[in-house]
């Protein structure tokens, strides 16, 4: 059994290869956090805290998860016994919220005792597949051709599913246009959130797109919004930022008010949330898919594995990592072919950190 000896904590930004717009704001490069844990014999494992810089997307900014890590994280994990990852959780269990510094933690953990075991990630997490259908999220462009451009590159290297970022006065326009010049081509919408009830009727009208699904039109916690909105379109609606736990994602599925879940291993606050959540919504009826932060390789490779579990049955978020950065911090560099990611067999997260990297790129480190 691991005992966590010592923890480092590295802030390391990557510039974007192209900058991505969504409905709140436009980013240029993503900073994280990158987690090492080492045990008592000089294992190593790796996490990644894929908050977002500043807080459009969700309360979590890199600064707070800094300040959870060092003030309380840190501390807990350095004290806590555990037997396997699932039970690291308990350390923080008072901890409300800060689920994206729970969850870079408790992945470094899972691929510390993986390692240890000699397992491959996917496999401790029930994953039973050897590749993952892989999507690719295409952000808010200047203008229409450049959007088409965009689908049609992306379309050319097998991406299983394009999904177009909308907001309000960047919806219908775009979206027929895509549908227009790919109508067989599985697509679909994510607003972020950014829409109020009162401007339903756009979503009345991207109904007849024959759209896999809409994403998150409404804010978070608009749980009746969203159950009226179902109830009058055939798209299936997706939540993402309305479910965080498993509390939230009962009172969702209660209230009718999707058909499909985005799971995010950061927003739920760790690989074993992210898998319950997928047991719960699975055994409700409803289809899951896994999302994405942009996680550079570490977290990335952690999508892959929890993505390899059998009821993720859309196509993921998890492109190639050569989509989003010029250089990744893990080897192999995560790639996908004709549309799908190979699930990696080496034990953990099946991908080496470049630590000589990480170290130089960090504008700061940590460590207890």
């Amino acid at each position: 059994m691991p005992k966590v000896s010592k923890i480092e904590v590295f802030r390391v930004s990557l510039p974007l290869v192209r900058v991505f717009e969504t409905s709140s704001h436009r980013k240029a490069y993503l900073e994280h956090i990158l987690v090492r844990v080492q045990d008592g014999d000089g294992a190593v494992g790796w996490g990644e805290i894929a908050s977002p810089s500043d807080p459009y997307y969700c309360p979590e900014t890199v600064e707070d998860c800094l300040l959870m890590v060092d003030r309380y994280l840190a501390p807990a994990l350095l004290s806590a016994d555990w037997a396997h990852p699932a039970d690291v959780g308990a350390a923080w269990a008072r901890i409300r919220g800060h689920e994206f510094a729970k969850a870079g933690v408790e992945m470094a953990c899972w691929d510390l005792w993986c390692r240890a075991t000699d397992l491959p990630l996917a496999r401790a997490l029930g994953g039973t597949r050897p590749a993952i259908e892989a999507g690719v999220s295409l952000g808010i462009e200047r203008t229409v051709d450049d959007l088409l451009a965009q689908v049609d590159r992306y379309a050319a290297e097998g991406y299983r599913r394009i999904k177009l970022k909308i907001a309000p006065g960047w919806d219908v326009e775009p979206v027929r246009a895509v549908r227009t010049a790919r109508p067989g081509l599985p697509l679909h919408v994510d607003a972020n959130g950014a829409y109020t009830e009162d401007q339903g009727t756009v979503f009345t009208e991207l109904d007849d797109f024959g759209l896999t699904m809409i994403e998150q039109p409404y804010a978070p916690g608009a749980l009746a919004a969203h159950a009226r909105l179902q109830a009058r379109i055939a798209t299936p609606l997706c939540l993402d930022e309305s479910v965080e736990d498993l509390d939230r994602l009962d009172t969702a599925i209660t209230l009718e008010a999707g058909r499909i879940l985005n799971i995010k291993v950061s927003r739920m606050g760790g690989l074993a949330p992210a898998r319950a959540a997928h047991d719960r919504a699975v055994a409700a009826g409803w289809q899951v898919w896994c999302g994405g932060m942009h996680e550079f390789g570490v977290g990335r490779a952690a999508n892959v594995a929890i993505a390899s579990l059998p009821g993720f049955t859309l196509p993921s978020d998890v492109s190639g990592s050569d989509k989003y950065y010029e250089r990744d911090v893990v080897e192999p560099p995560i790639r996908a072919v004709d549309g799908l990611v190979p699930v990696p067999p080496g034990p953990g997260l099946g991908h080496e950190v470049d630590e000589d990297l990480v170290r130089r790129l960090a504008s700061a480190a940590m460590a207890w």
